[in-house]
């Protein structure tokens, strides 16, 4: 039995990483453009550029939303 090369990519393997729009996040958050903006300025939630672009990955609002949630709860 000979296995596949190694060179081979199964898309099923491969993560697939969504990235929300500046304005997709304030819809989420219900926060204004500023407010969304101060956050990404303040690494507090973490985003990419591309090109002029800023996109927000779906693992990263989640990250900040459950880091918020654990703070008030430990206060």
């Amino acid at each position: 039995m000979i296995s596949p090369p190694l060179t081979v990519l199964h898309p099923e393997a491969t993560p697939v990483l969504d990235l929300l729009t500046v304005p997709q996040v304030m819809a989420r958050l219900q926060l204004g453009r500023s407010a969304v903006y101060d956050l990404l300025r303040t690494g507090q939630l973490a985003s990419i550029t591309l090109g002029r672009a800023r996109r927000i990955p779906t693992d990263a609002l989640t990250d900040f939303i459950r880091a918020r949630l654990e703070q008030e709860a430990a206060a």
